[in-house]
């Protein structure tokens, strides 16, 4: 056999094994075969490289060819594009950008979005030639899926079989809904557009590839079709969308600063930030990062001069978006934050204050609880960090604001509407009296809510009431106070509710398996998912509205509630004297063990304990200890987990404030059977 005829028959060997890696069933034998096929794609000869090309296309354009073999076929020919840089204008350019732009249209997502893949490829080589040719074709592909249309295709037929069974599940088990019609909104709102969505990323990747010699191709008619995406339905189609605006915005990051006004992204800003700016307030948290990425890259493509024209639009949703619930929406606009405003945020905010506070006002009616919620705690923000003389003239409306907040149907946004009315009551007193009458029973209702975050919101609340007002309005809180640890022995027991149970004191364990199997608390009760949506508040007369979700406060509750006041208290020298005279009553409070909470109030105390000391300072609190020493050992050795372990804590902090050794003592002296279960605590006390 001759040395050329050897090497025919190894180059054939190599190619076939290549080709059969490529179109494995497998992914990850597909990606392997990518991997190693980049590792030696240099070295081979000339003629396996054409013979390669060669059967990969035809790979590609056989009907017959199974999707993977398709995908992976795709995969291979974006390495030799990108590894090998061919001729542009040859013919295998050509024929590569005929089979992706087919392949667009592939039943199979994986094989459209491989096919994007190529085209971007070949834009990244050909500096935007390829999408000039496709210019036409792709964007008529975007255009003609903006709505569903089911034609007589075999993806179309495919399609609509996978929406008429997943409507099937989505309305099973309801008559009512079936009829209503939900299912079908539901899948219409937020399941994938089959190649709408692969059109766009081969738009984004085109983009991405051409880089700045994409700028020429920006023009109305493009952005009008990419403006339309962004206001669709579908939440999916949004995010593709915004991804595809933040491509667009990049192309224009290299231009100098004296290009500006030929750069298009600067001309066409006006209508790029206003879209934007819907996408940074969209209900779904992941459209809200994809503008989030689009908006950065779109302010930090501009040089600083520039950007300020887009700031009374952008400046106030970045700003909400810093407190968002979703975590990558929160760090990522904390970071554009930093790289945007730089050390002038607080000096930014203060000059466009009017609309911030326009956009923050509009934030608490949004549909979605956690833009409520970060609106609160951004409205909070204001009164802390801002110069008060800029926020002086809005705070009769963000104080209304708040005060249908109040009112939500949301737990944490109740909670941060709390919070932010304490904040500005505190700075802004005088501007607050007027609004005082109708916020005083909203704060107290807080304190009794049956969430603990909650009351403890509202106690840190109406602490500051008490920094910002003094004395006037301690002699009406105390009495509330007194009241509400008396009622405590007025708490109804659950042996009340579930007669079958033994008399004598109640188990914590029997009644809670008494309770969780009870049908009517856990029946027809409203549920909130993590998601994004969630039941708008109510909005009534005078900010008031009818909580239907929340149920009337325990007894207990109300005392807990106080509890956390108690602390807050103890630490304003106005109101110290006045905590002092209500301990007595509060350690009589958490004596009570006829019902099943018990455990969570005594948990309260173990918390709440080490800063009410700290508040009242050492002598005076060594005096009135001894009326906690029972609960604090209780609550060491009881059942539960979280009341033991608080107490544990608790007994290390307070050993920590006043001494181990006098804490010892004073133990021993109350009850020298304590000093047992002391020691041991000492020993394994947690971090």
């Amino acid at each position: 056999m001759s040395p050329e005829f050897r090497s025919f028959i190894m180059v054939g060997e190599e190619l076939e094994t290549i080709v059969t890696s490529l179109c494995a069933n497998q992914k990850l034998e597909r990606d392997r075969a990518v991997a190693e096929l980049g590792l030696k794609i240099k070295s081979l000869p000339p003629g396996v490289i054409e013979s390669l090309e060669k059967t990969l296309l035809e790979i590609i354009l056989d009907p017959k060819s199974p999707w993977e073999s398709k995908h992976g076929s795709l995969l291979g020919v974006r390495l030799i594009i990108l590894t090998l840089e061919p001729d542009v204008d040859g013919q295998f350019h050509s024929d590569v950008r005929q089979a992706g732009l087919k392949m667009l249209t592939d039943l199979e997502v994986r094989v459209r979005q491989a096919a994007g893949e190529v085209l971007g490829a070949l834009c990244q080589k050909d500096g935007g030639i390829t999408y000039a040719s496709c210019r036409s074709d792709v964007l008529e592909l975007v255009r003609s899926n903006l709505e569903r249309q089911v034609t007589d295709d075999e993806a179309s037929r495919s399609e609509h079989e996978s929406t008429r069974q997943l409507m099937e599940k989505l309305s099973a088990g309801s008559r009512e809904r079936r009829n209503s019609g939900d299912a079908a909104q539901i899948f219409h709102d937020t399941a994938g557009w089959r190649n709408l969505e692969t059109n766009m990323k081969c738009l984004e990747h085109m983009i991405y590839g051409s880089g700045p010699k994409f700028l020429p191709y920006i023009d109305q008619d493009l952005l009008d079709l990419i403006f339309t995406t962004l206001s669709h339905t579908n939440r999916f189609v949004r995010e593709t969308g915004f991804n595809v605006c933040a491509a667009l915005v990049s192309c224009g990051s290299s231009e100098p600063a004296e290009l500006l006004e030929t750069n298009p992204v600067f001309t066409f800003g006006e209508q790029l930030s206003q879209n934007l700016a819907k996408g940074l307030a969209d209900n779904w948290s992941q459209v809200r990062l994809a503008a989030s990425v689009a908006s950065r890259k779109f302010l930090l493509s501009l040089p600083p001069s520039a950007r300020e024209k887009f700031f009374p639009l952008l400046l106030p949703r970045l700003c909400l978006n810093r407190y968002y619930v979703a975590e990558g929406v929160r760090l990522h606009s904390q970071e554009t934050w930093r790289q945007v405003a730089g050390s002038d945020g607080r000096s930014l905010v203060e000059k466009y204050i009017d609309s911030v506070v326009i956009y923050y006002i509009e934030a608490t009616g949004a549909d979605n609880h956690a833009v409520r919620e970060a609106a609160c705690a951004c409205i909070a923000e204001l009164a802390l960090k801002i110069a008060k003389d800029a926020v002086r003239k809005h705070v009769p409306d963000l104080l209304q604001t708040l005060t249908i907040c109040f009112n939500d149907d949301s737990w944490p946004v109740r909670d941060a509407a709390c919070v932010a009315c304490g904040s500005f009551i505190l700075c802004f007193p005088d501007e607050a009296k007027n609004s005082m009458e109708l916020l005083y029973p909203l704060f107290f209702t807080n304190l009794e809510d049956s969430i603990p975050s909650v009351r403890q919101g509202a106690a840190i609340a109406i602490a500051n009431i008490v920094r910002a007002y003094g004395k006037d309005v301690l002699p009406m809180i105390f009495e509330k106070m007194r009241e509400a640890f008396k009622g405590v022995d007025n708490q109804p027991s659950e042996c009340e509710r579930y007669g079958d149970l033994e008399s004598g004191g109640a188990t914590y364990g029997v009644v809670k398996r008494k309770r969780d199997n009870d049908m009517d608390l856990h029946t027809n009760k409203q549920m909130y998912s993590c998601g994004s949506l969630a039941p708008k508040m109510g909005r009534g007369a005078g900010g008031c509205s009818d909580c239907k979700f929340r149920r009337p406060p325990q007894l207990w509750e109300r005392a807990d509630g106080f509890l956390y006041l108690a602390s807050e208290l103890a630490g304003i020298p106005d109101s110290s004297s006045g905590v002092v005279s209500c301990l007595s009553l509060m350690a009589e409070a958490v004596k009570h063990k006829h019902y099943t909470a018990h455990v969570t109030l005594l948990e309260t105390l173990c918390k709440t304990l080490p800063q009410l000391a700290k508040g009242l300072n050492k002598r005076v609190f060594k005096s009135h200890l001894h009326l906690f020493l029972d609960s604090i050992f209780y609550a060491l050795e009881c059942e539960n987990a979280l009341t033991s372990s608080a107490a544990s804590q608790c007994l290390t902090q307070l050993a920590q404030f006043l001494g181990p050794n006098i804490l010892r003592g004073r133990v021993e002296e109350y009850n020298p059977s304590f000093l047992k279960a002391f020691d041991a605590n000492n020993c394994i006390a947690p971090l």
